[in-house]
Order: C-alpha cells, then sequence, then structure tokens
C-alpha cells in the first residue's frame, strides 16, 4: 500500500505527518475518469506511451481509500494561497519502495488541481496559448524522468509546482519565475546604482530543455514577451531586475565556447551577484548528458557543450552555479 511505504521512510513519514496535522479538507477531489484523462494528458503533452500506464495507476489510485484521502489533502494543501510568491507547497519524491503509483502520484495532484490553476490563470486573463504551453511542461517533465528513470513520473514535482501555482509562466524560450530576491542579490544591484527594495518582486529565467537552441534573437523575444505580460496580468509587481541561477553562468565556459556561441552571449547579458566557492558537478552532467550519475569516462563528445563539460573535469576540474541579474 501506498501509505505504508511513505510511512517507512523517514523523509516522507515527516512530511505526511505534517500534511496530516492539517485540515483534511474536502473527501471528493476533482480527478477525472478514466475516459476524460486521456485527452487531459495529452493537452499537458505527456508523451502518447505513457497514456494506457496512467489511466491503468489512475483506477488503482481510485480503488485505495488511504491514497484518495491523501490525494485530496495534498491538492487542498496545494491549492491555497494560489498565485502567492514562495507560498506554494513544495512536495516531495516518493521513495522507490512506494512502487509505480508513488512514482506518478504527484501527476495525479498536479492533474486534480488543474480546475484551479487554470482559474487562478482567468482572474488574472493569463491568455489561453500561455496557460497551456506552461502546464505542459509537466508533460516535459515526463519525458525527462522516463529518459533517466524509464518510464512516467516526476524526478521533481517541487518544480512542477511552481507552474500549477501561478508562479511560473513559460514565454517564449524561456520561463519566468516570480521571486523575492535576497539580501546578497539586492546589495549587489544596490552595488551597481541601482535601488531595489528586498520585498519587491523580480523575475528568475529558467532555460528549459527540448526547445531548441538558446539564440540571442529568442531571448529577446522571452524577454519583451515578459516586460508586456507582467505589465498587463501582474501590474501591481513591478520587476525591476531579471536574475538567472545556472551553471550556465559559470565563467570557466569562456575558455571552451566561442564568443558568439549562444550560451556565451547568454551569459553576457547578465552582472555576477557573487562568485560561487562551492562545485557542482552534477548539475551541467545531469543538464547535459541526461543523467547526473553518469561515469566520467563514458560521457560523449559530441558537440561543443558536451566536449567543454566532459574535458573540463577529466582535466581534475570543477563545474560551479552562478548568479546574475540585469535590469529590466
Amino acid at each position: 500500500m501506498l501509505l505504508k511505504a511513505l510511512r517507512a521512510d523517514a523523509r516522507t513519514a515527516e512530511w505526511l505527518r505534517d500534511l496530516e496535522s492539517e485540515s483534511p479538507g474536502p473527501r471528493d477531489v476533482p480527478l477525472p475518469d478514466t475516459d476524460a484523462l486521456p485527452d487531459i494528458l495529452l493537452d499537458l503533452s505527456v508523451p502518447h506511451e505513457h497514456i494506457n500506464e496512467l489511466v491503468a495507476l489512475r483506477a488503482r489510485l481510485a480503488a485505495d481509500p488511504e491514497a484518495m484521502a491523501l490525494l485530496a489533502r495534498c491538492v487542498t494543501r496545494f491549492v491555497r494561497d494560489m498565485g502567492g510568491i514562495g507560498k506554494g507547497w513544495e512536495p516531495p519524491a516518493f521513495p522507490e519502495t512506494a512502487g509505480r503509483l508513488g512514482r506518478c502520484f504527484h501527476l495525479y495532484v498536479f492533474i486534480a488541481a488543474l480546475p484551479y490553476v487554470r482559474a487562478h490563470h482567468r482572474e488574472r486573463g493569463v491568455p489561453e496559448d500561455v496557460s497551456r504551453r506552461t502546464l505542459a511542461d509537466l508533460g516535459r517533465h515526463v519525458s525527462v524522468h522516463h529518459r533517466r528513470a524509464g518510464g512516467p513520473g516526476l524526478l521533481f514535482p517541487w518544480w512542477i509546482a511552481l507552474h500549477f501555482h501561478g508562479e511560473l509562466f513559460q514565454l517564449g524560450r524561456l520561463q519566468f519565475q516570480r521571486v523575492l530576491p535576497g539580501r546578497r542579490t539586492a546589495d549587489a544591484v544596490e552595488a551597481a546604482g541601482l535601488d531595489l527594495d528586498p520585498g519587491a518582486p523580480c523575475l528568475s529565467l529558467h532555460i528549459t530543455d527540448f526547445r531548441g537552441p538558446l539564440s540571442p534573437a529568442a531571448c529577446d523575444r522571452s524577454l519583451a514577451l515578459a516586460r508586456e505580460f507582467f505589465a498587463r496580468h501582474y501590474p501591481e509587481e513591478r520587476h525591476g531586475i531579471a536574475l538567472c541561477d545556472s551553471w550556465l553562468l559559470d565563467p570557466q565556459l569562456k575558455r571552451y565556447l566561442p564568443a558568439d556561441s549562444n550560451i556565451i552571449r547568454f551569459q553576457d547579458r547578465f552582472r555576477p551577484v557573487h562568485e560561487e566557492k562551492t562545485p557542482d558537478d552534477t548539475a551541467p552532467i545531469g543538464f547535459v548528458f541526461g543523467d547526473p550519475d553518469l561515469p566520467l569516462d563514458g560521457l560523449p563528445r559530441r558537440n561543443s557543450v558536451e566536449r567543454a563539460v566532459a574535458d573540463h573535469l577529466r582535466g581534475g576540474g570543477h563545474w560551479y552555479g552562478g548568479r546574475g541579474w540585469f535590469p529590466l
């Protein structure tokens, strides 16, 4: 049983206790039936090859009263404070002992939350195409999970929670998350001569895979869309700067990639917040090669980015995250 596996795992057991300490919420959740579910999954860009399995798992979920009660609690907690920055819910990945249903449970939480996030988008006047493409990132992450684990699921359910809580939007090539800057970011902006209230929201940029090259033209278009979108649909928030946290901002990449490459031109948009001192070699391996646990000796060298990441590590170097900003 799903809950037995969750209670046996220390991390999810603590999460479960916290969740069960809250009010249970409604007994019923708007989980689509087996006839409606395939079209909803396809609208969310879930690959066709996973549809039958997810429909079958939905029947298993519906037949488990404890799991359905957990689903109701999760949806109730998740849709609370819809749209609030940093007020969303961060569900953990379930342990392997939770089986196929545990691996896919969060998919059903987000599917059941669809009516709530779509209502929030309508209230904000978010265009249908922006809403659709934002929520369709769920299907991309199912593909990411399949590439690494060989089946449907979500490696990072807390990340998709941002999309379904009204905090993140896909606008062209880039994703934009409404965030609050930290003290170090505010200090860096102030040192550059700009005034930034630490409590004022800004936009955090995210680069998705499976969406083509990160060309300067595509980035310019995304930024133009973002300026117009947030001014129109979140007029009470004045986003003075854009932020990015990514290994793509590691300045060491300039040793390997030409100055006119897409990645270096993306880097050049940003001013550094601080220099990261803690290495993180798994991030570039995971993003570039699809699995952070791949052995170094087996990494391919099919393009300039793969060669840069692999050769730097094989030479004894390390990669670091970067945090940068620029004024909007």
